[in-house]
């Protein structure tokens, strides 16, 4: 009982601070009566507009004792459109009259309902807030002249007690005499029909109760809630064998699932769901295993195919200071969690049959449902083979700004576009539950559940199967640094002095550090070196590989995996540190005994002498790990017509990589489109000018691919940089662009982005659909051609602004081309580039097959601004034209849906996918009337090796419909 008086004392000292800093008239008011809001600039903690700002704005919703903004919310944050706008009454104060059914725009339900108010006021762009003392949080004030309090045991409080004891409920109201009517369990307990001043005891209590006390006062009915939990004292019973923490499913028995818990420091834990209702007696209490003290529960008598839900109650008797008691949280290792905050605004049609949230229930609940049927991979998928890494191409995309649906079907629909382009990874960024639905994924709060605002667990499996079919791996990013407030390893052993059920890591939490060791702290941060955290990292890597097939990791923010830095000290998080270098091994590891081929790649962007130690571990067993490498700077600087950096850590000698592990790239989801610095700061002299010129700037964008994509070593493309995408990442949500700074209110970089490269039809654009073809034509040449898997030079012609790539690999031998030559000019001007080839001879643009003579390796080649070349010193077999009877040699009909003729005799014909695999094959002697059958073949674009009788050969194009 301590402890609510404590909480009483807390918020009347809270409400103190509020009213001093914002008040109301009148004081007390209902919901259709008209009110003045003011609030005092005047220097405080949590004031961070000064005393003095230009505009003062009021960002404000209504709602119930459960969410004071729940009703309905006014203001657009960051958005200066006089929306919520207060008047400056020239007295250090700000205030602004309405009427809060009015202003809201709130229904007639919602207005009955309505018991709080809740505030906060900002500046014009929203960088600046003035919150509550002393916490800096959201003002919250009681709406209705008829209120009450429930001083004891507290609203929405639990009260552990033993069995046997008791509750003592007091509540007071105002507006005179009320009914009072106490609810436990669903039954009435009792009754008192005229009071101001009710107090009842229940005694005797032996099992656990929910709580409601409805107070009426004519029509108007106002409810508060609360519990008892019994403790059941210490149920010690060995747990069985080979269990994992989270639900356990009996491979023999559809009807029975046991869940195990490690919760260390806990007294007691209750299983609520919705097979006891969310009312469970001590038969749902869990076991202590005496030996290791983790909780474990068998739930039996479940139906095969039933969807159920529940929380575990977890009880802390003697918590730490500031932490609660009792927590109820979904399981940790929940694989699909339903939210009341979030799963109301997913759409049907991207997630049919959304089981529904248990009403009456509060946080995320956890889906549990026997004899679910497993999802039939395709043979595609069952054998894959992953790319090769030397010559992989990654494109990395966010789901969310794809396309206009914003899911995984939107993916699938566009596979044919990937194929086109010929990539043979995707990469796609947090795809795990994260906090809201439209997110970069960052925030992640369940990393073994699936997101449910991007689609179903089988769509997302058929969305790898379909990508397998293609010949593309598919990656994950996994933001394994933190998580944040919502995961229950956070939540489970919180420092919550409000008493919101929020906040931030205890100092007895197992999982987490209470301040990030690390200097780009992001959500909570992970102790790496906790064993409770190495066994849960490893759960979720055997969940996305196993389950869903997976083929690489993208680990996010890896400097984050050290536990011997502080916060700001930059040098130490920067500088090798060997506990994340041992860690980040001992995960590959796990990762590649589940997959020998598993594709492992950390966003570190670190010094290189700690790369080195993942690049090179393993790799003469064709392991290493791929480090990214950024290198946007670079590149932008060459797409905007200046040149002051060079562009020699595209690739891995440059780092000190034994082999070609760099994921080189001139763009990511980080940083801001290379085309929009083009046309906003770009080169504005010479003859092709590129600020303001979009056509200018789209010219640069082949050359950029030339001078990436074909270095050696893998790469990566950022989603529609293959089409010279310009919208700013600082893009918001309505098309303005607004870049106030990194990651503040206003700052739009992590808003929805509009869909302009459909809704603008890019693909009709030729200025697009050129880069789109020269960078599939370079993809598949760097996939295709052995050379592109050698070494290289880069090697400028006196200035950046004249790249020079060399590219060669001696071992190969005709008809394989062994060397090769990439020459751009990145001025704004024309420029004579100094080829110097390494022999004379007849080289080839593999770009488009014509022909060079060169007799001077030296003569120089005069480039128009962005122009690029990639000279062979032979011509590229993906265009192999070697009929020397008949060089009209066609097929058709093209595009077909099931069989297509060559109009010339043939004895073998191959078929291969844009990825170079062999698809089918036919060998035999075939006249021209021949109907060579792909009808089993799926859609997309397709290589068609023919050869006479004299092996003579030619490669064509094929779109199968």
């Amino acid at each position: 009982m301590k402890r609510n008086y404590f909480f009483i004392f807390l918020l009347a000292l809270i409400s103190s601070f509020a009213f001093s800093q914002v008040t109301i008239t009148p004081a007390t008011f209902n919901v259709d009566d008209q009110i003045t809001i003011t609030v005092s600039t005047a220097a405080q903690a949590c004031n961070q507009m000064g005393t003095n700002p230009a505009k003062v704005y009021m960002h404000a919703g209504i709602g119930d004792d459960v969410n004071a903004f729940g009703f309905s919310v006014i203001g657009n944050w960051g958005q200066d459109d006089s929306v919520g706008l207060m008047t400056n009454n020239g007295n250090g104060t700000w205030s602004i009259t309405l009427t809060p059914s009015t202003y809201f725009g709130i229904n007639t339900t919602q207005q009955a309902n309505a018991t709080k108010l809740g505030m906060v006021f900002r500046n014009a762009n929203g960088s600046q807030k003035i919150e509550r003392l002393p916490l800096c949080d959201d003002f919250i004030f009681d709406v209705g002249t008829f209120q009450v309090n429930l001083s004891s045991p507290g609203n929405n409080t639990s009260t552990i007690i033993n069995s046997g004891g008791n509750i003592s409920v007091a509540a007071t109201n105002t507006g005179g005499n009320a009914s009072y009517v106490l609810i436990a369990n669903g039954v009435t307990i009792n009754t008192n029909a005229s009071t101001a001043n009710y107090s009842f005891d229940h005694t005797n209590i032996t099992s656990n109760q929910t709580y409601e006390l409805q107070i009426t006062l004519g029509s108007s009915t106002i409810t508060r809630r609360f519990s008892a939990i019994v403790n059941p004292g210490t149920l010690a019973q060995a747990i069985p064998g080979g269990l994992e923490d989270g639900i356990n499913y009996n491979p023999s028995d559809p009807t029975r699932a046991t869940l195990k818990l490690n919760a260390p420091g806990k007294d007691f834990v209750y299983v609520a769901g919705s097979f006891n209702n969310y009312q469970p007696n001590s038969s749902y209490a869990m076991r202590r295993d005496p030996s290791t003290n983790i909780f474990w529960l068998e739930l039996t008598g479940l139906t095969p195919g039933q969807v159920y839900t529940y929380q575990y109650w977890v009880v802390d008797q003697t918590p730490v200071a500031n932490s609660p008691v009792l927590v109820k949280t979904a399981d940790m290792y929940s694989t699909l969690v339903l939210s009341p905050f979030d799963d109301p605004w997913i759409p049907a049609v991207t997630y049919p049959n959304l089981p529904t949230y248990p009403a009456g229930q509060e946080r995320e609940v956890t889906v549990l449902q026997t004899g679910q049927t497993p999802y039939n991979w395709s043979d595609a998928t069952l054998n894959f083979v992953k790319p090769d890494k030397d010559n992989l191409v990654v494109y990395e995309v966010l789901v969310r700004d794809f396309d206009a649906n914003r899911n995984y079907q939107d993916i699938i629909d566009k596979i044919d576009y990937f194929s086109d382009l010929g990539i043979n990874a995707i990469q796609f960024m947090p795809v795990m539950e994260f906090e809201g639905n439209e997110s970069w994924g960052y925030n992640t709060s369940f990393h073994l559940a699936l997101d449910k605002f991007y689609g179903t667990a089988d769509k997302f499996k058929e969305l790898v199967d379909v990508c397998h079919q293609r010949g593309i791996a598919v990656i994950l990013d996994l933001a394994l640094n933190h998580s944040f407030g919502r995961n229950p390893g956070v939540r489970m052993w919180m420092n919550d002095p409000d008493g919101d059920g929020w906040g931030p890591p205890s100092s007895d939490n197992p999982y987490y550090n209470t301040t990030a060791r690390h200097s780009y702290s992001v959500g909570e941060d992970f102790n790496h070196q906790s064993a409770l955290t190495q066994y849960y990292t490893r759960r979720v890597v055997k969940q996305w590989i196993e389950e869903f097939k997976i083929d690489g990791f993208r680990w996010d923010l890896t400097k984050g995996f050290t536990q011997n830095c502080t916060g700001p000290d930059e040098g130490c998080t920067n500088g090798y540190q060997a506990d994340r270098v041992q860690v980040l091994k001992d995960y590959a590891d796990y990762s590649w005994s589940l997959d020998p081929n598993h594709i492992v790649i950390f966003e570190h962007l670190g010094s290189d002498n700690e790369e080195q130690q993942w690049a090179n571990y393993k790799l003469n067993e064709g392991k290493g790990i791929l480090m990214w490498g950024e290198m946007y700077s670079q590149y932008k600087e060459l797409a905007m017509g200046f040149a002051t950096q060079n562009i020699n850590r595209m690739g891995h000698v440059s780092r000190g990589f034994a082999g070609k592990r760099l994921i080189g790239y001139p763009e990511s989801h980080d940083k801001d489109r290379m085309m929009y610095e083009a046309i906003t700061f770009g080169n504005g002299g010479g003859t092709a000018p590129v600020n303001g010129n979009l056509t200018n700037a789209l010219a640069r964008m082949g050359a950029i691919g030339a001078t990436s994509i074909l270095v050696p070593g893998p790469k990566m493309i950022w989603h529609f940089g293959e089409l010279g995408s310009n919208q700013s990442i600082f893009t918001c949500s309505n098309g303005t662009v607004n870049d106030e700074g990194p990651f503040i209110p206003g700052d739009c970089k992590l808003d929805t982005k509009p869909q302009v490269q459909w809704t603008e039809n890019w693909l009709s654009d030729p200025r697009r659909t050129a880069i789109f073809d020269d960078w599939s034509r370079m993809i598949k040449l760097k996939i295709n051609e052995p050379v592109f898997n050698g070494d290289y030079a880069i090697s400028p012609n006196g200035s950046n602004i004249r790249q020079r790539i060399y590219v060669f690999n001696n071992s190969l031998q005709a008809p394989q081309i062994s060397s090769v030559v990439i020459l751009a000019n990145f001025s704004v001007a024309a420029q004579n580039i100094t080829p110097d080839f390494p022999f004379v001879g007849t080289w080839y643009n593999l770009m488009d097959d014509t022909e060079l003579n060169v007799t001077n390796t030296t003569t120089a080649i005069n480039l128009l601004p962005g122009q690029f070349r990639v000279y062979g010193n032979r011509p590229s077999t993906l265009s192999t034209n070697n009929f020397e009877i008949n060089s009209n040699v066609t097929l058709a009909p093209n595009p077909t849906s099931n069989s297509f003729t060559i109009s010339v005799a043939t004895t073998k014909v191959e078929v291969y996918s844009v990825t170079g695999q062999l698809v089918k094959s036919f060998n035999n002697s075939f006249d021209n009337t021949y109907s060579f059958d792909v009808s089993d073949l799926n859609k997309g674009i397709y290589f068609v090796k023919a050869a006479d009788e004299n092996g003579n050969e030619k490669i064509m194009k094929l779109l199968k419909n």
